[in-house]
Parts: C-alpha cells; structure tokens; sequence
C-alpha cells in the first residue's frame, strides 16, 4: 500500500526549515510520497503568530528554535528580521512549481535556507526570483505564474482543507488523518508510519 503524508507547511516558518530535511529523508526511508499543501497560519484553528505572543513566550521560542537549529545542523539569522518584506508570495512561487510538477521542495529548501540563514528578503520579487533562477528554475515564470488566479485559488483551497482538518500551526504533518503538529513530532510520525500508531 503507499503511504501518503499531507504536509502542511509556510515558507516563512523557521519549524518548517529546521525540521524539512529530516521529515523528508523519514518519507524516503519509509517509501512515502510527500502531498505538500502551502498554507498560512490558521488562526481560526488556534494558531498565534509570535509577534502576538507575550514577550516571555517569544523569548523561549527563539531560545528552543536556536536549540533546534543545532540539533538539525541549520542556521538560523534573527538579524533585521522586521525590515524584511511580507513573504508570502515566495509560497505562492512554490505552488506554481508544484502544479507545474517540479521538484518543489528543492525550490522551498532554497528559498527557506536565503530567508532564515541569510536573511534575504524573499518578498520582494527580484530577490526570489534570483533565488529561484540560481536554483535550477526560471524564477520569473514561476513568480508571475504564482500571482495567477490558478494559484491563488490553490492557495485557497489550501487553507480550506487546513481549516477543515483542524490544522493550525506550522509544520502539520497529516498520515492516516492523523495530525502530527510541529517538527518535534517527528517521533511519532515515524511510528505511525512503522505501523505502531500511538494514541494519548
């Protein structure tokens, strides 16, 4: 039988880049196929952005990212990050290159790894599309087709079934309709995924 793990997941998200390699080289070893869903936060589902968290919630956040970016060997550049533009359209990039077929997670993983290590600001189109271009992928092509009225409505969707399923946060890894919340669940992923399905 094949195994099909809906990932839901931002481009922006820190958790996401920190934990992407490991989620992908899990669904290697397990012979599973990745079905991506590019989403926001879900805030009617519960999700809070950082910046609207107390001070001391966003203190540990940033401490226990650090962690973890040691623990997956990434790194992480909190330097000027309100400077940087809104970068949800390099989601929407990722999007188009899904629809096209591409390989879409080599195009997220570079354009997390410019925003998170390097602190480029991939909402502005030019930075993205160089990005896209120094990656393998025509960045002007995929940017433009990523502001069309067929991503936009994947876009949609997207969150429509996040919605639905009771995501919120980043990044959702959905196996069996089973939620796993948060890179840190990894563990139980792999279980699950092993055939051994954990229940509280």
């Amino acid at each position: 039988m094949t195994k099909t793990i809906d990932y839901f997941f931002g481009i922006a998200s820190p958790w996401a880049f920190i934990g992407q390699d490991a989620f992908v080289a899990l669904a290697s070893e397990q012979n599973a196929t990745i079905r991506p869903y590019v989403i926001p936060l879900i805030e009617d589902n519960g999700a809070i952005y950082s910046r609207n968290r107390p001070e001391a919630r966003r203190a540990y956040w940033t401490k226990d990212l650090k962690r973890w970016a040691a623990v997956r060997g990434k790194v992480l550049n909190f330097e000027n990050r309100a400077a940087l533009s809104d970068p949800t359209p390099a989601g929407f990039m990722v999007i188009a290159a899904i629809e096209a077929g591409q390989d879409w997670l080599k195009l997220a993983s570079a354009l997390q790894e410019a925003f998170w290590t390097r602190g480029e600001d991939i909402g502005k189109a030019d930075v993205r599309r160089a990005i896209a271009d120094a990656a393998g992928f025509d960045g002007a092509s995929l940017d433009e087709q990523g502001q069309g009225d067929a991503v936009q409505a994947v876009w949609k969707t997207n969150q429509d079934t996040a919605r639905a399923d009771g995501v919120f946060g980043f990044p959702t890894y959905r196996y069996e309709d089973e939620l796993y919340w948060g890179q840190d669940s990894l563990p139980f992923l792999e279980r699950h995924l092993k055939g051994e399905k954990l229940v509280a």
